[in-house]
């Protein structure tokens, strides 16, 4: 198995062995099949991964992709088929949940209504039977964590969404657990609030520095939180990789598609060698590869005529607006569709002609001061260095 697809740590090397992280949590092989009266449904298939000590790893993907599932088994709440998971070297598969030195953070915050926030955020250290003045001392000091101190004596009914999430963090924190799973946690909040929560939570996992797996279908979540990302599509783990890896050098299509907005540009094309080097062709364009990324592509006997090529809508270039001088090898013309204007940048929606089907458009994201109306043609740069070639086939990034 490919280390970006198990999740070894791309940093080890970079920070020296000595200071290479110990594995906390470890899923190997792990398989969830349901069992319903139309036959069997894999929600989890062979899912591999090392997540390290003190990390923040976010399980991300499409509805129904098994991101959920696979949270569910590392908590207990659901036995896998098969595979292992290995907590602190302890295998937990067969261990129920209290037994697993774990703590989740539900989606709908599942606080106990008739409790105020003082006893909610105590009833963890109640039920292991801790003192009380030790119970009282450790809601203090979670409550001022979190700053809902002046909450304590409201019930969940007197609270706003984002003080309740507060409430179900802080009860998952004073429990001191090895690991935090959270299951879309701010799914249930306003735009403006998730976004303030993402910064609170970014800031409580450098305080308190406890392994996560957090789980959630927004992509701009995974991205902002994690320390790695891992992408999921029908129960099976696509690539696992920092955050800014993943976008820059997607495993396959599908997360090259998944990660990212506006999404990749994808064009069928095949492979041309001329005299002067190898090309890209296709309906829209024909563009020059760079020496080293056609180097990639020797060991590769797949057909030429079988290619995705991709290109992320900020990585071309409106050449009107910019004083640079493009080499031909790399520009193409076209049509102006529609123009989005989002603030300091433009969305640009063309075709290759003004009679081009839907299906031919792609995305182009400019500078505002690009002065490109519906209607214009205008002449492209391709940043090929950030451009990817896919075998049509398999999905497979051949220029990784």
């Amino acid at each position: 198995m490919s280390d970006s697809i198990r999740g070894e740590d791309p940093q080890v090397a970079e920070r020296g062995h000595d200071e290479a992280r110990s594995v906390s949590l470890e899923l190997d092989g792990l398989t969830k099949v349901f069992h319903d009266d139309e036959g069997d449904v894999i929600a989890v298939d062979d899912v591999s991964m090392d997540i390290y000590d003190g990390e923040f790893v976010v399980l991300v993907g499409p509805s129904g992709c098994g991101k959920t599932t696979t949270l569910r088994m590392i908590a207990g709440l659901e036995e896998p088929t098969q595979g292992s998971i290995v907590l602190n070297g302890r295998d937990v598969a067969g261990l129920e949940p209290r037994e697993r030195d774990v703590a989740m953070v539900f989606q709908n915050y599942a606080l106990y209504p008739h409790k105020t926030v003082r006893e909610n955020l105590g009833f963890p250290l109640q039920i292991r039977h801790f003192p009380n003045d030790e119970i009282e001392d450790q809601v203090r000091d979670v409550s001022e964590l979190l700053g809902i101190g002046e909450l304590l004596d409201r019930r969940p009914g007197d609270l706003s969404g984002g003080q309740q999430q507060r409430v179900a963090l802080g009860r998952a924190i004073i429990r001191d657990p090895e690991v935090f799973l959270f299951d879309e946690p701010l799914s249930n909040l306003d735009a403006k609030l998730r976004i303030e929560m993402r910064t609170e939570l970014n800031k409580l996992h450098a305080r308190v520095g406890k392994t996560s797996v957090y789980v959630t279908h927004d992509q701009e979540e995974a991205m902002t939180l994690s320390d790695r990302v891992a992408v999921m599509k029908d129960g099976k783990l696509q690539q696992i990789a920092p955050p800014q890896t993943v976008y820059e050098r997607p495993a396959n299509l599908f997360v090259a598609g998944f990660i990212g907005e506006p999404p990749m540009n994808f064009f069928d094309c095949e492979l041309a060698e001329r005299d002067d080097g190898t090309w890209v062709v296709s309906d829209v364009f024909e563009l020059k590869l760079p020496q080293p990324m056609a180097a990639k592509l020797d060991s590769w006997d797949g057909d030429v005529a079988n290619l995705v090529f991709g290109v992320r809508p900020e990585d071309m270039t409106d050449t009107t607006v910019v004083e640079e001088t493009f080499s031909p090898d790399t520009t193409f013309e076209a049509h102006v569709k529609v123009v989005e204007p989002i603030g300091a940048d433009k969305d640009l929606t063309l075709a290759p002609s003004e009679s081009a089907p839907e299906e031919d458009e792609f995305t182009v994201r400019v500078d505002s001061n690009s002065t490109a109306t519906s209607g214009d043609t205008v002449t492209l740069a391709v940043d090929m260095s950030m451009s990817h070639l896919f075998d049509r086939t398999t999905g497979t990034n051949l220029t990784l």
